[in-house]
């Protein structure tokens, strides 16, 4: 009888532990730990430096085109960093760099807490800004390859999807606080709590990431590297989502601006603009990466951009803070359906050995496009104040012109992987 009770009782639990093993793609520790690293990371990023292209330009005084500029030469800053933090995690191991890239973000974000609170020489905080956001976006390639030593091959997708899910928690929960911080406490205390999650991140990491593969190029050459530049179809790839990584920039930056100094909505309203891009992504992101297996990458591609392009495109005739908030909600879909699947695309094409390698060169792509963005942004913002059609128009059409890029371009077979032969 007792017997009989006891598998009465443990089999109902069994049946749910097994049915969420499976919905979520029964995926190792690692990744479910990576997933809550990119969450504080990125919570703590959306915390502060949204924030910091309003405090230049409402405190400081700053034009938009020299806002953006500072956020260009962070960006360039980044692509070297973010190539270097893959090629050595190939070389070094990933926790080695984990870790590194953790202790010296929460160093760094202590900095600029410090140089906010005093009011410091503008160029002394676009230095550490630079510096802070050029090791942090290291991390990114990083987690990348992490994800596709560890995912099965075959739902590489659905794991990116839940990485990106954990960072959009963050990017849910980041702005919020960040806006509500930012109308009684001074632009300085948003950037200590940033630098206080990097020390928790670091602490995770420390404690966790113990027994990942090691590297497994025993030597990094020019001749390891340049497979990459020969590597056609990457190489197309990366630049049709260099366009659509410039209208990603636009988030941050001349959103904000715009947002709040065009159209009068506070910080609390734009904080809850990228709330709402958050909540979306932590909803729907991972049941729509089970779909995109169905639906196939290069469709994911084409409306992805498409739905970037109509949802910059409608920011043009805003006219309320709700028709705002329904931009921003067809923007997110877009993201949704392009971010994951650009992701298993890189997955998919890299060789095993240079997954770090051609995650940092993607990441190239990426933070060139997220960096240029503001420039563009911040340019056309101070050329059209009055129209803000001239404003979104262009961005649209980056995103359309993408779209059609795709159209032409093929994907990989998903699950197919490169071999790596060294010269």
């Amino acid at each position: 009888m007792q017997r009989r009770i006891t598998e009465v009782m443990v089999k109902p639990v069994s049946r749910i532990v097994q049915a969420v093993h499976h919905l979520s793609g029964g995926f190792k520790p690692e990744i479910w730990i990576a997933t809550a690293v990119f969450m504080l990371t990125v919570m703590g990023l959306s915390i502060s430096m949204p924030f910091l292209a309003l405090y230049l330009n409402q405190q400081r005084g700053l034009p938009m085109s020299l806002v953006g500029t500072i956020f260009l030469v962070g960006g360039l800053s980044s692509m070297v960093t973010g190539m270097a933090g893959g090629l050595l995690s190939d070389r070094l191991g990933r926790r080695y760099l984990i870790l590194s890239s953790m202790g010296i973000s929460a160093f760094l974000y202590m900095g600029l807490a410090a140089l906010v609170g005093v009011s410091a020489p503008v160029w002394a905080i676009a230095v550490i800004y630079i510096a802070g956001r050029s090791v942090q976006w290291a991390l990114w390639p990083i987690l990348s390859a992490l994800i596709t030593d560890i995912a099965p091959k075959n739902r590489l997708t659905r794991a990116y999807g839940l990485l990106r899910v954990g960072g959009n928690v963050g990017w849910a929960v980041g702005p919020a606080l960040g806006g509500y911080l930012a109308t009684f406490v001074p632009y300085a205390y948003l950037f200590g709590v940033a630098a206080l999650t990097s020390l928790i991140t670091l602490w995770i990491s420390w404690l966790s990431f113990k027994k990942l593969p090691v590297g497994e190029v025993e030597e990094l050459r020019f001749s390891s590297v340049s497979s990459l530049a020969a590597d056609h179809t990457f190489l197309l790839f990366t630049v049709f989502s260099l366009l659509i990584f410039i209208v990603v920039g636009q988030l941050t930056s001349t959103l904000s601006v715009f947002t709040v100094d065009r159209l009068g909505f506070s910080t609390v309203q734009y904080g809850l603009l990228l709330t709402l891009n958050g909540l979306i992504v932590v909803a729907f992101q991972y049941p729509v990466t089970v779909g995109i297996e169905r639906m196939g990458q290069s469709k994911s591609l084409i409306f992805g951009s498409l739905l970037y392009g109509l949802g910059y495109l409608s920011l043009g005739w805003v006219g309320s803070f709700g028709w705002a908030l329904g931009a921003m909600a067809i923007i997110t879909c877009g993201e949704i359906l392009f971010s994951p699947t650009s992701l298993a695309v890189v997955g998919a094409l890299a060789p095993k050995e240079l997954r770090g390698s051609y995650m940092g060169f993607f990441g190239v792509s990426q933070t060139l496009g997220i960096s240029l963005g503001p420039l563009v942004g911040g340019i056309l913002l101070d050329s059209f104040p009055n129209d803000a059609r001239f404003v979104w128009g262009p961005i649209a059409f980056a995103a359309l012109a993408a779209a059609l890029g795709f159209y032409f371009w093929h994907p990989p077979e998903e699950g197919k992987q490169k071999k790596y032969h060294p010269n």
